[in-house]
């Protein structure tokens, strides 16, 4: 993977950060990163919207690095063929958020977790027990005890971990598929002063779960 490709990307611009968080846009996204280059045409009957709408959303996803046109072999034409590059975007840290920053999070974080969620769902009801990828669904819970800069390492390591999995469909054999991941922490309610620690260990639930592709950080 390009170094600077893989390098982090920090959404600072409330602007950007608005054209991103659309959900017609994270749906536009979302396709692009899971079945590839597209038109707006074919975007368009993929995700029942109009071409307009559709070649408006790319334009303002595009004008923000978010989408790219790209090279397809075979397009006819004056089509316009999009990609999804798979960048290390990362979002400003609660922190660093000021009100209308904030909402904006706030309103996606609950939209894109909330789908995320329905979509592991429905995939995993859907899927036959006899298909070759009926157990591709990896799930775990567990629990840490770590510092602040402790968490920052170990949400980097996993990024890293995610990185080294991330290849265009050309480098990947022929039985790979594009698999969704997902990550999230947050802290546990304080306990009171009279409880004992706990030895902060973990559970695993398998085979079940699922979450996305490229790194998203925030």
């Amino acid at each position: 993977m390009d170094d600077d490709a893989s390098a982090p990307r920090k959404i600072t611009d409330l602007a950007a950060l608005k054209a991103f968080a659309h959900p017609r846009r994270q749906h536009i996204i979302q396709h692009l990163t899971e079945q590839g280059p597209a038109t707006s045409a074919m975007l368009a009957r993929a995700l029942d919207l109009n071409t307009g709408a559709t070649s408006y959303h790319l334009r303002e996803l595009a004008r923000h690095g978010f989408v790219e046109e790209v090279s397809v072999e075979g397009a006819h034409g004056r089509e316009r063929w999009w990609g999804a590059p798979r960048n290390d975007l990362r979002f400003p840290l609660r922190s660093e958020q000021d009100p209308a920053t904030r909402a904006v999070m706030d309103e996606m974080t609950g939209y894109t977790l909330s789908r995320d969620i329905a979509a592991f769902q429905e995939a995993s009801r859907a899927m036959d027990p006899s298909d070759p990828w009926a157990d591709a669904f990896p799930f775990s819970r567990g629990a840490i005890t770590v510092t602040p800069e402790e968490l920052a390492r170990f949400f980097e390591e996993y990024i890293d971990l995610l990185k080294r999995y991330q290849r265009p469909p050309e480098e990947a054999p022929a039985e790979a598929r594009v698999i969704l991941t997902h990550f999230l922490g947050y802290p546990a309610p304080a306990r009171p002063e009279a409880d004992g620690g706990g030895d902060g260990s973990g559970d695993r639930d398998g085979p079940e779960g699922g979450g996305e592709v490229g790194s998203e950080g925030h």
